[in-house]
Order: structure tokens, then sequence, then C-alpha cells
């Protein structure tokens, strides 16, 4: 393996004759241009999707405000009527409460059919001015 070799002469490039060929142009030009057109196509076409779509949103959000402002209205006014509703809910609990309180049960029974005990005279105050023995 640590043999020597025998060494060899350096070898030099052989001269090939170039063909000469007639000199044709390469379009890179062409190339270029074409490419920034295709750019501009593609840019142009990605303006115009983006426009079409914020144009449909804005025409969404022209429907849909009206709507929802028409909701906020209806819910301002389901919420004044839910207040009157609590107040009057209240009202009728107190009264409830105290229609059915046995310590009151007898002022409410002299209230509501305008009965007495027996016990008890019958006030009736009359005008003076109106009274028939004058």
């Amino acid at each position: 393996m640590n043999a020597f070799q025998p060494s060899r002469p350096p070898l030099e490039p052989v001269e090939q004759r170039q063909v000469v060929t007639p000199v044709v142009p390469r379009p890179k030009r062409h190339l270029r241009q074409l490419s920034h057109r295709v750019m501009a196509l593609e840019t142009t076409a990605k303006v115009a999707v983006n426009l079409v779509i914020g144009t449909a949103a804005i025409s969404a959000l022209g429907q849909l405000l009206p709507y929802h402002w028409s909701q906020q209205d209806k819910l301002r006014e389901i919420r004044t009527e839910v207040k009157v509703m609590e107040g009057r809910v209240n009202n009728l609990r107190t009264e409830f409460s105290r229609n059915f309180d046995p310590h009151q049960a007898k002022g409410i029974m002299q209230e509501k059919s305008y009965r007495f005990e027996p016990n008890k005279r019958q006030v009736v105050l009359i005008n003076q001015e109106d009274s028939p023995g004058e």
C-alpha cells in the first residue's frame, strides 16, 4: 500500500476547437418584461378580489347595522317594561303578605267589606251645612 507509484506527467488540457455559432441574443429582457407583466396582473387580480370582498363586507354591515339598532331599541323597551313590572310585582307582594298577615286580618276585613265588629260603633261624618234640621 505504501509502495511508490510511478509518477505521471501532469495532464495538459487538450485544446478543443470551439465551434463558432452565430450569435443569437438571449431573450433576457423579454423574459424580465414578461415576469413584470405577470406580477402586475397578479397584483391587479389580488387588489380586485380584495375590493370585491371589502365591498361585500361594507354592504353586509350596511344591512346589519339598522337591524342591530332596532334590536337595541327593542331591548331598551323590554328593560323599561321589566322595571315597571318589577315595581308592580313588589307592590303585589307587599299587598299579598299584608293580606295574609294574621295580625292585620280584622283591619283588612273592615277595609274590604265595610263591616265592623259588633262592639264598635260606626261613625259617619255629616257636614253641618247640609244637615236637614236647620
